[in-house]
């Protein structure tokens, strides 16, 4: 008999289940971050290499 209450208090326990839940969310989020970086990162790595280029080809100017 202790058995068959054993099993329905597992079925009835729920923190599994809310264990799960946080783990797809947590998936979730990390999957639409790298797929934000994916999409972003040859625009960053554009911008960055033509800032680079306009920083090479300025000329400082002083006056005394």
């Amino acid at each position: 008999m202790k058995l068959f209450k054993l099993i329905k208090s597992f079925r009835k326990d729920e923190d599994g289940a809310v264990t799960v839940d946080w783990v797809v969310l947590t998936a979730a989020i990390v999957g639409l971050g790298i797929a934000t970086l994916a999409a972003v990162s040859s625009g960053v790595e554009d911008l960055s290499g033509d800032i680079s280029d306009q920083l090479k080809t300025e000329q400082i100017k002083t006056t005394f």
